[in-house]
């Protein structure tokens, strides 16, 4: 069996949310939105090992509620000054054995144990894999005054969303090409250094309820997209 690791990204400060509690630990729909996400992924049984990467004062310290998990599949890695850097941290923390990673932010708090398995399944193949929805809105591209410059086709366009899949080797890969190339820290995600360097990457449907916590009013949604039920991603 193909071990899987897991990159949970929490080292962020979450700035747009306000308040002095860092987002990913605050409580949406009954928990912390990072034990949502260390929770929905160790219930998996091919998943070996969690690497959570949390900013370096909390990573000494993490909060008690951390441990509502499975303490002997989960590690603590001490999160970077970028998204990405956070990423390599965690990569490097993985237990050699996982061939296979998922890397996910925990502002998505409500991933869904069959979207992950259709991430994972598809980068078990031997490729990059990501969640994501196709785009169902009509695009506008603006001018800095706002003004309607175009209207941009949609067709073709998905909005990525997380977990990320890919085989270990070449994630490993992506990250150290993209450092030694200076635009490491340029990476929005995982498969953004794939795509510069030609790797392949597939999108899987990913999930409405899926949604990432950016803003303060976030919060509110995804209390409700929590009892919301999306077919197989409830």
């Amino acid at each position: 069996m193909s071990r899987v690791g897991v990159v949970i990204v929490a080292g962020g400060s979450g700035s747009r949310v306000g308040g002095a509690e860092l987002k990913q630990l605050r409580w949406v729909a009954g928990k912390p939105m990072l034990l949502h996400s260390l929770q929905a992924f160790q219930s998996i049984p091919e998943v070996a090992m969690v690497v959570c990467v949390l900013p370096k004062q909390y990573a000494g310290d993490p909060p008690p509620w951390i441990f509502q998990s499975d303490p002997e599949r989960m590690l603590i890695s001490v999160g970077g000054k970028t998204r990405a850097e956070s990423v390599s941290n965690g990569l490097e923390d993985l237990p050699a054995e996982c061939t296979t990673v998922l890397i996910h932010d925990a502002a998505r708090p409500l991933v869904s144990v069959p979207m992950i398995r259709r991430v994972m399944d598809e980068a078990k193949k031997g490729h990059g894999a990501i969640a994501a929805l196709p785009v169902v809105d009509t695009l506008k591209r603006v001018d800095a005054d706002g003004r309607i410059v175009e209207t941009v086709s949609r067709e073709m366009l998905w909005r990525a969303q997380t977990p990320q899949g890919f085989p270990r080797d070449v994630i490993v890969q992506a990250h150290a090409e993209a450092k030694r190339a200076g635009w490491h820290a340029e990476a929005t995600d995982d498969a953004a250094l794939c795509e510069r360097l030609g790797i392949a990457v597939h999108v899987v449907r990913g999930s409405e309820r899926a949604l990432k916590v950016t803003e303060a009013a976030d919060f509110a949604r995804a209390e409700l997209m929590a009892g919301w039920n999306e077919g197989d991603d409830a």
